[in-house]
């Protein structure tokens, strides 16, 4: 652990597992993001392993629909500092991430005139699932 992972704030890593593709979030206990990404499949666990070195993670949060329980399996056999993982119910999380998107990227341009209710993200939005995610257990846990 170096110094700087000492003072940083604890946080919870959000994963939005998936066959082709896996949304990813560092998010503190007070809900700031401190990263989200998309990643493939193939380089998740990697890449879990890589923010868990990065960052004081005490929790890894994921969605429980589709692929949860193969997810969880490969995390805990492929991540060594892996500690809790709790999953977290995920329904309706797509929609609600879609209007997280143009909360967190307003759109411009002629995007702007379109009826909120039928833009689309212009990319994938796994990560903002993750985000979305965290942000429920947190809710779960907090009073």
């Amino acid at each position: 652990m170096t110094s700087s992972q000492r003072t940083s704030p604890a946080v919870i890593l959000g994963f939005d597992p998936g066959r082709q593709k896996c949304g990813l979030a560092v998010v503190t206990t007070d809900k700031f993001v401190l990263s989200h990404q998309i990643v493939n499949a193939e380089e998740a666990i990697a890449t879990l392993q890589t923010l868990y070195q990065q960052f004081p993670v005490i929790t890894l949060v994921m969605g429980d629909q589709t692929t949860a329980q193969e997810w969880k399996q490969k995390i805990q056999t492929g991540v060594e500092e892996v500690g809790d993982i709790v999953l977290v119910d995920e329904r309706y999380t797509s929609l609600e991430a879609r209007d997280r998107y143009w909360e967190m990227y307003p759109p411009r341009g002629l995007t702007q005139i379109i009826p909120k209710g039928m833009r689309t993200p212009p990319r994938p939005i796994d990560d903002i699932v993750a985000i979305l995610l965290v942000e429920r257990y947190l809710d779960r846990v907090s009073p």
